[in-house]
């Protein structure tokens, strides 16, 4: 089953979980009864915070309004992101407003309107003299030139972003330690593709969270994409949030993917944390939709504390993140996990930060000058997109109750003093060798900023300062910094960078290879020196230097990447790191995999398939046909590496626009192989292979398929070789063999056996083989019934077929798979597609009717027990309960241990009620004509994943996809009450609802 939960976005964009049941708490809607705290004072009294900590209102009402991001400049301005449009306004009411402290004390007291006029400005960051703002779908730079608080610039450097869905809106810029500025944001089809405003002849980027640096020109996607917020860790790894996902990294660059476009590459993500749950202690809680706490998701602003200042266990490897719709802050200690991170709790059934509030909505964090966090506060009502409010909802709500309220705090250490920095900063006035020696501070804010102005001004006195420091052998973070300032400076040498690979600090040593990788072209000697990196004793180090050993190609060097790949050949990144060489590299590569070929790890079969897939998408028929040859032999060993070989070989042949001259001649290999060859798999890898270069004319080909002909009909052989001649047949047009596939598909005849005949036949063009699977209907098995049902999917005039017998009960809308109900219901001839969805859609009254019959389970005793052999028999082929019992194809059940029995039913039973983030059906139709519906498990700047529920993933180039759409389906399908009583329903609830 698939239970599942739609996620809006707050208002920084981020679409909150809600569970859409219909129902809506009465009164809760009330305008006259709204608890809204009467002063920003007020509600600090709302607060719950780890102990050792203070919490202290900096900025409110009416100073700041409708704030969702903020930044604190070199003199110690405050910029403030003002959204009060959201979630339907786009008249302009948007605002940057700088905050100044007159008296002294600590707290704001002065508004100056830095900017105004905006739409839905969603980001800031401090750039050159003034500021980098997000307002979709553009980028401005924007400073004051008068010392007037109010810019007078305001010029448009990107443009293109999506506006159409709130989803896909850039924001959150972010200054990384590369000197790069990095944004963030979620494709989701929209945008009119990303580009530098003024570059209007110019290619333009796919909708992406993107990385740009304005001087330079320079613009590129990222391979990850994250929702509202991100973060990068002190060593410049970036960590990245979505709604439901509050930490993930992402581990694999763009330019690493790029450079070998014959690789498939499905993912460059990892997840870092392994809980999911959150402890709100909100008082009263307003889910205008019923919304379930327990759970993130609504995880924005993720921040990783590098501040320096806070008491053990928080000062050092710690993240905070938002979670606005349960009204708290969570924390966790990241931990080193190969070559990625995981992230753990600190805190058990509780949160670092939560306020019994139900209108306090913390969204984003900021780092500032004295080491404290400030959190920004949106304090709003209503956090969901009206479009998904019943009316009832719609008709007793303001959406824009609370606006001009907003509120910031600063959360430090409990004996910490007062903020200095509010009474202004002198870095921006600062000397070169000042700036040199933040470099070293204990404080994020001062080393990133004293970098920033060091890259902008590009002192010249400054470099021997510089270099000095990048020796410092106290300060790790100092040398890091001076480093990648020097870089920023086009100063960097060649000398600092060979010291740097031999720090002690492993840090410093991944980072100078990534600085090596940029200087590899003007100074080739760079190569020497990272090649004995290859036995250092820190996985991460060795795991870049892979990836920026990919761009060379000498025997030695290749011989290194070998070993480094042998070393760490279970983990999946260092696979991808190795695979992502240039295309040239893959036959070495495949050549050293085969030699040490262990057939009990499955990691050397995977590697062999993506070997041979970049091979067979790259290479000349010259480079395969050895493998083809050596792969159909018949050996001992056969069954190991030689069918996933075959198996790559045709899946890169099938992703080549033309075929490459030659392959043809090992046709009469491979068609011997398909019925000859003993092993089963190398059959089929011999036949993929065929399927793609087709069988070629002549008197050879002739005897071969009579002789598959006489197989298919010889009950005496074995019924995967007779299924494995059907297929044979079908390689060429199997009309001749109607009457042969026809006869086979009888009940006496072995289902593997029936089922290629009807593959084979499904071949046929015309109706035939659908009139004569509609005369045999009665006769078919229930799997028979779910490949005839797909032979229907070919063509309109076989689905008009297909729907006419359903609409004259010939075939019962029960034997239509989910999967397949999906296909017809967004089919693109739109008569078909309403005839499906008249007959095939359940009304919406019929699934509250049942919903309403079970509700009498909710009185029932449950038995945990026995509901844990119910969600086995009936749920784990979808899902898992914490990483056990089951699939991980739909959401993880052990999430939902916190919401309410009725509406873990309700989902249950009516799973297109609402969908998860994530977990909606696609259909993806491809430039050869085929399709395939799923959902996106998965994806790259270069690739999907797509999953389905009976288990098949497929990877599949970008380049390959002819249009991707989104069905608005869930994979789960209905009916799960005609299998399970009240009672089951009663024991399957207590199960879900303990979570183990």
């Amino acid at each position: 089953m698939m239970i599942s939960r739609k996620y809006l976005f707050q208002s920084c964009y981020l679409l909150f979980s809600l569970c859409v049941i219909g129902l809506v708490t009465s009164g809760c809607h009330n305008k006259s009864a709204s608890p809204f705290s009467e002063s920003a004072e007020e509600d600090l009294s709302t607060f719950q915070l780890e102990p050792g900590f203070k919490i202290e209102l900096i900025a409110s009402e009416p100073l700041v309004r409708d704030p969702v991001d903020m930044t604190i400049d070199e003199y110690g301005r405050m910029y403030v992101v003002e959204m009060p449009g959201m979630p339907l306004n786009k008249s302009g009411l948007g605002k940057v407003i700088m905050l100044s402290d007159t008296s002294g004390d600590g707290k704001m007291d002065k508004r100056t309107v830095f900017a105004d006029s905006l739409i839905m400005p969603s980001g800031v960051t401090r750039w050159k003299k003034g500021i980098l703002v997000t307002d979709p779908p553009k980028v401005y730079y924007m400073e004051d030139t008068q010392g007037d608080g109010i810019a007078d610039i305001k010029k448009v450097v990107l443009t293109g972003f999506d506006t159409s869905n709130l989803e896909a809106n850039v924001n959150n810029p972010e200054y990384g330690l590369d000197n790069w500025v990095y944004l963030a944001d979620l494709p989701v089809g929209g945008g009119s593709g990303i580009r530098y405003a003024d570059d209007t002849a110019g290619t333009a980027l796919p909708e992406s969270s993107v990385r740009f640096r304005p001087d330079r020109r320079q613009l590129e996607v990222l391979s990850g994409q994250t929702q509202f917020g991100q973060a990068f860790d002190a060593w410049g790894n970036h960590l990245l949030v979505n709604n439901s996902n509050h930490i993930f990294q992402n581990v694999v660059a763009t330019r690493y993917l790029q450079r070998n476009p014959d690789l498939v590459a499905p993912s460059a993500i990892q997840t870092l944390a392994d809980h999911s749950e959150v402890f709100p202690i909100t008082k009263n809680p307003e889910y205008q939709m019923l919304t379930n706490v327990g759970v993130f998701t609504s995880a924005c602003g993720l921040a990783t504390y590098l501040g320096g200042a806070f008491p053990d266990p928080y000062n050092h490897d710690v993240t905070f993140v938002c979670e606005p719709v349960s009204n708290v802050v969570h924390v966790d200690r990241l931990s080193s996990d190969g070559v990625t991170f995981k992230a753990n709790r600190i805190l058990d059934h509780k949160e670092f930060l939560a306020s019994t509030d139900p209108y306090c909505r913390l969204v984003n964090m900021y780092t500032g000058p004295d080491g404290a966090l400030y959190v920004v506060d949106f304090y709003r009502q209503v956090i969901e997109g009206p479009e998904f409010m019943s009316q009832e909802v719609l008709d007793s709500v303001d959406l824009y109750n609370g606006t001009h309220k907003g509120r910031i705090y600063r959360i430090s250490a409990k004996d910490a003093a007062a903020p200095e920095w509010t009474k202004g900063l002198e870095l921006g006035n600062a000397t070169d060798q000042q700036l040199v020696e933040k470099l070293a501070d204990k404080n994020i804010w001062w080393r990133r900023n004293a970098q920033r102005l060091l890259v902008d001004r590009k002192p010249a006195g400054a470099v021997p300062l510089l270099t000095e420091m990048a020796q410092n052998t106290k300060s790790p973070m100092g040398r890091l910094h001076a480093l990648w300032t020097l870089e920023g400076m086009d100063t960097l040498s060649s000398a600092l960078i060979t010291r740097a690979l031999k720090d002690p600090e492993a840090g410093i040593r991944e980072n100078a290879i990534k600085l090596a990788e940029l200087h590899l072209s003007a100074d080739p000697s760079l190569a020497a020196a990272l090649l004995p990196l290859k036995d250092d004793p820190d996985r991460k180090v060795r795991f870049q230097l892979l990836l920026t050993l990919g761009f060379l190609d000498t025997p030695e060097v290749n011989q290194i990447r070998q070993q480094l790949l042998f070393r760490d050949i279970n983990d999946k990144w260092v696979q991808l790191a190795a695979l992502s060489a240039s295309s040239s590299q893959a036959t070495a590569l495949l050549d050293a995999v085969l030699a040490k070929f262990d057939a009990g790890n499955a990691a050397y079969a995977l590697l062999v398939k993506s070997l041979s897939a970049i091979i067979g998408k790259s290479q000349p028929a010259a480079v395969m046909q050895p493998y083809v040859r050596e792969a159909t032999a018949v050996s001992a060993a056969q069954g190991r590496w030689q069918a996933p070989l075959l198996e790559g070989l045709a899946e890169g042949l099938g992703s080549r626009k033309d075929l490459p001259a030659g392959i043809e001649a090992e046709r009469a290999l491979l068609m011997q192989s398909c019925l000859e060859h003993p092993a089963m798999p190398i059959r089929e890898g011999a036949l993929n292979i065929l399927k793609v270069i087709g069988l070629s004319p002549g008197a050879q080909t002739q005897k071969t398929l009579q002789k598959a002909r006489q197989m298919a009909a010889d009950a005496k052989l074995p019924e995967e070789q007779r299924a494995g001649a059907i297929d044979f047949l079908a390689l060429q047009s199997p009309a001749s063999y109607s009457s042969l596939l026809k006869s086979l598909i009888v009940p006496r005849e072995p289902l593997p056996v029936q089922l290629a005949a009807l593959r084979a036949l499904s071949l046929v063009p015309g109706l035939e083989v659908s009139q004569y699977i509609l005369q045999r209907w009665l006769t078919l098995s229930p799997e028979l019934r779910n490949a005839a049902i797909n032979a229907f999917m070919s063509d309109d005039r076989r689905i008009d077929l297909l729907l006419n017998a359903v609409a004259s009960g010939k075939i019962n809308t029960g034997e239509i798979s989910w999967s397949q109900s999906v296909r017809l219901r967004s089919l693109g001839n739109m008569e078909l597609r309403k005839r499906a969805r008249t007959l095939l859609t359940q009304k919406s009254d019929e699934r509250e009717n049942v919903i309403k019959d079970y509700r009498a389970a909710l009185s029932l005793k449950g038995d945990a027990a026995k509901g844990k052999a119910i969600f086995q028999q009936n749920c784990s082929v979808c899902h898992q309960v914490r990483g056990k019992e089951g699939r991980a194809f739909g959401p993880d059940l052990g999430t939902v241990h916190a919401w309410a029995p009725s509406d873990i039913m309700i989902n249950i039973l009516d799973p297109n009620r609402s969908i998860a983030h994530g977990y909606d059906s696609w259909d993806v139709s491809l430039n050869n004509g085929e399709s395939a519906q799923g959902i996106i498990s998965e994806e790259t700047p270069t690739a999907i994943t797509l999953s389905d529920a009976n288990g098949h993933t497929s990877n599949i180039a970008r380049q390959d996809i002819k249009s991707l759409k989104a069905l608005k389906l869930s994979p789960m399908p209905l009916g799960l009450e005609k299998k399970i009583d009240k009672q089951q329903m009663a024991d399957l609830l207590s199960f879900l609802r303990q979570g183990e």
